[in-house]
């Protein structure tokens, strides 16, 4: 039996739905960054749609021949074409490169998770190109200097072993509480680089969304990404490290809507999960207690503010459901 006789498990199933949902909603976002870009950005931002379009088709045509339904995902429909450019100056890029960030993240998960030697291939596929298309954004916002590297430091001349518990104690101005190590670092920075972008998406976001629950929702989030940068920024500065920032990449002024209510809150509950992710990391790899105690904090209002996003798409039917696993309970009653 050939892989491609094998029927798809469960996981595989899952995780094609998934990259579908992202896909389409990425091909959408695309179309109207692509719409306003210079040439050298349209360059890069149609090379990914191009990649989207194709993987799409490829997920279509593995449904089809195992019989599953197409999924809805985002269409034509959740862009609106000839509007004035939403974001400003690069933020195009800075978006490709916070979402191949996602995807890099999610599809190497998804690989893991394949059994099908042609669903593995697939998904080792999406990782390669997210990471070779996070490469060029990063060339390219570095080129612009729109972009903050993490701090240099001094390279390390010896070995060193930790020898006192006190390396575990949080940060304390009359003690003499460690600096951050390197670790520690490159895991904030992250989150305030992607959390710098997610804020000015979600203030764009807030300025076009034709529902008033949701634009209340949006500008929560939009408060929300504020609150992790500042609370994260200040274990920087304890340390006498300047977070990250740009100049680039700036909400416009226009009210005139690019994309469906329905498209912003799927992208918002995305970044929420990716959020929930980088924060569980951040606080497993540190060795400083009030670092992943911070962490958990903030993880708890990402997960209180994705819960109400989830209740807003479900009330207006914006939600579309997972393949279901069949219900054996039927069986009993």
């Amino acid at each position: 039996m050939t892989s491609s006789q094998v029927p798809i498990t469960s996981s595989e199933l899952a995780n094609l739905w998934m990259a579908y949902q992202e896909k389409t909603m990425v091909l959408r976002i695309l179309e109207h960054f692509i719409e306003h870009a210079d040439e050298e950005g349209k360059q890069l931002l149609q090379s990914h749609f191009n990649d989207a379009a194709k993987n799409i088709e490829t997920i279509k045509s593995i449904f089809k021949e195992e019989g599953a339904v197409i999924p809805v995902g985002f269409t034509e429909n959740d862009v609106h074409k000839g509007v004035p450019k939403l974001y400003d100056f690069m933020f195009d890029i800075m978006y490709l490169h916070m979402m191949t960030k996602v995807e890099m993240s999610l599809y190497a998960l998804f690989t893991g998770m394949a059994y099908r030697k042609d669903i593995k291939d697939f998904f080792i596929k999406l990782t390669a190109e997210a990471q070779q298309m996070n490469g060029q954004a990063t060339s390219q916002l570095l080129e612009k200097g729109v972009l903050s590297r993490p701090a240099f430091v001094s390279m390390p001349t010896e070995v060193k072993f930790v020898k006192d518990k006190g390396y575990l104690g949080g940060f304390n101005w009359f003690s003499e509480t460690r600096s951050l190590n390197t670790v520690e670092v490159s895991l904030i920075h992250h989150a305030i680089e992607t959390n710098l972008v997610g804020m000015q998406l979600m203030i764009g976001f807030a300025q076009v969304a034709e529902d008033k629950e949701v634009q209340d929702f949006l500008v929560d989030g939009m408060k929300l990404s504020k609150k992790i940068e500042i609370d994260l920024g200040e274990f920087l500065r304890q340390s006498y490290i300047e977070p990250p920032a740009t100049h680039a990449g700036k909400a416009t002024a226009s009210k005139i809507a690019p994309f469906s209510d329905k498209l912003m809150m799927y992208n918002t509950s995305l970044l929420c999960s990716f959020g929930l992710g980088s924060n569980a990391l951040g606080g497993a790899f540190s060795l400083r207690s009030d670092l992943p105690a911070k962490m958990a904090l903030l993880a708890k209002d990402i997960f209180t503010y994705a819960q109400d996003g989830g209740k807003i798409m479900i009330k207006k039917g914006w939600m579309e459901e997972p393949p279901q696993v069949e219900d054996r309970n039927q069986l009993t009653k």
